[in-house]
C-alpha cells in the first residue's frame, strides 16, 4: 500500500502546472500558445520574463524534491517511486489531458530528493553545454546522459537506475527538439517565440 502511496502522492505533486499557473496569474495568458507549447522554464522565459521562468524552473523542481523526501523519509523505496510519481506527473498532468512539460526541471529536483551530488553534476554539465551552445534541450540531454553514469559511482544502484530511466524519457520526450538541433533551427536560450 505505501508503494502505491508513494507513487499516487508523488504524482499529484508532480502533475501542478506551474508554468501555465504562473504565466497566467501575471497576466501573460496561456504559455501553451507561444514558443514550443511546452509548460517548462524554458518556454516561460519566450515570454521575455526571465523572473517567471526562473520561478517556474523553481516550483517545478520543488515538486520533484518534495515528493521524493516526503516519501524517502520512510523508505528509499518509497522515495524512489514518488520521485518517479513526481516526474511523471510533471510529463503528463490529469489536469491538461496529459500533455505537460519534458520534465528537466522536476528531475533535477528529484535528483535533489534523493542524491545531490548528482545535482551538482547535472548543474555543472548543463551551465558549462548552455555556455557554450545556447541550447538548453542540449545541455538537458547531455546532463541527462552524465547524470546515470556519475550516479552508479556516488550512489546506490537503485538511484542509479531510476535515472537512467528517467534519462531515456528525457530523451523520447525531447525527440522533436533533436530533429531541430539536427536541422539547425532550434530556439536558443532567451530568443523569444
Amino acid at each position: 500500500m505505501g508503494y502505491a502511496i508513494s507513487l499516487v502522492l508523488g504524482y499529484l505533486l508532480g502533475s501542478i502546472p506551474f508554468g501555465l499557473l504562473i504565466t497566467r496569474a501575471a497576466g501573460l495568458g496561456d504559455v501553451r500558445k507561444i514558443g514550443s507549447g511546452n509548460i517548462g522554464a524554458t518556454n516561460v522565459l519566450r515570454t521575455g520574463n526571465k523572473g517567471l521562468a526562473a520561478a517556474t524552473l523553481l516550483l517545478d523542481a520543488l515538486k520533484g524534491t518534495a515528493a521524493a523526501l516526503i516519501a524517502g523519509h520512510f523508505s528509499l523505496d518509497f522515495g524512489l517511486l514518488a520521485g518517479f510519481g513526481a516526474f511523471l506527473g510533471h510529463l503528463f498532468p490529469v489536469w491538461l489531458g496529459f500533455k505537460g512539460g519534458k520534465g528537466v526541471a522536476t528531475y533535477l529536483g528529484v535528483l535533489l530528493g534523493l542524491a545531490w551530488q548528482g545535482m551538482l553534476v547535472f548543474a555543472v554539465v548543463w551551465l558549462a553545454m548552455a555556455f557554450l551552445f545556447r541550447y538548453s534541450s542540449l545541455a538537458a540531454l547531455a546532463a541527462a546522459v552524465v547524470v546515470p553514469i556519475a550516479l552508479y559511482f556516488m550512489s546506490t544502484p537503485q538511484i542509479a537506475g531510476l535515472f537512467a530511466l528517467m534519462s531515456l524519457i528525457v530523451f523520447i520526450k525531447h525527440r522533436a527538439n533533436i530533429s531541430r538541433l539536427l536541422a539547425g533551427t532550434e530556439g536558443k536560450i532567451g530568443a523569444k517565440g
